[in-house]
C-alpha cells in the first residue's frame, strides 16, 4: 500500500473551505441565470468563481512540486522525470484552461 502522503494534505481543512466556497459560488450563478439575472453580473460572477479555482489550482500545483516533485527527485531519476513531466502536463491544463 502507497503510505506517500499528498503535499496539500497538511492544508487540506483550507482547501476543502475554498472548494465550499466556490461550490456556493456555483448555486449562486445557477440562481443567477434562473432568476434571469443582467448578463455582464452573472459574468462577474463567472470570473470571480474561475479565479478562485484558479488559486486552488496554483496551490495544488505549489504543494504537488514542493512536495511529491521533491520527494520522487530524492528516489531516484526516472521517478523525478515523470513527476516533473506529469507536473508539467498540469501547468499546460491550467495555461490553456
Amino acid at each position: 500500500m502507497d503510505e506517500h502522503q499528498h503535499g496539500y494534505i497538511h492544508r487540506k481543512d483550507d482547501y476543502l473551505k475554498r472548494l465550499r466556497r466556490i461550490e456556493g459560488q456555483a448555486r449562486g450563478l445557477q440562481r443567477m441565470v434562473e432568476e434571469e439575472k443582467y448578463c455582464i453580473d452573472i459574468l462577474t460572477q463567472v470570473s470571480a468563481m474561475t479565479k478562485a479555482l484558479h488559486a486552488v489550482s496554483i496551490g495544488l500545483l505549489e504543494e504537488h512540486m514542493g512536495h511529491c516533485v521533491v520527494d520522487a527527485a530524492r528516489s531516484s531519476d526516472r521517478e523525478a522525470q515523470e513527476k516533473v513531466k506529469e507536473a508539467a502536463e498540469a501547468i499546460a491544463r491550467l495555461v490553456r484552461s
